[in-house]
């Protein structure tokens, strides 16, 4: 059986920069999941930590800086609802949908 937060999602992080869109790929296996982050950007192989209907991840970007970025999602049926985190630069709400 899927779990809840299996899936593609479209997302958008609001970042200082404007709106970032991506497509967030979820493939979760008990407390983890392996997936992708497919945006402007490129593509970025993720594997992260599920507790329930929660993810955590990190992703390490190359543009328009090197930086890591720390995220974090809840999913509630067909959203999900949660933050990226750059650093020094703050931390930026980002909201998705399930691809239908």
């Amino acid at each position: 059986m899927m779990a809840a937060i299996d899936g593609q999602w479209d997302c958008t992080a609001r970042t200082p920069m404007g709106d970032q869109r991506m497509v967030l790929s979820v493939s979760s296996e008990g407390p983890v999941f392996t997936g992708s982050v497919a945006g402007d950007l490129g593509t970025i192989d993720i594997a992260g930590s599920v507790d329930g209907d929660s993810l955590a991840w990190k992703m390490e970007i190359r543009s328009p800086i090197p930086l890591t970025l720390d995220c974090s999602a809840t999913v509630t049926g067909d959203s999900l609802e949660g933050s990226v985190t750059a650093g020094m630069f703050g931390s930026f709400p980002m909201t998705g949908t399930r691809k239908g």
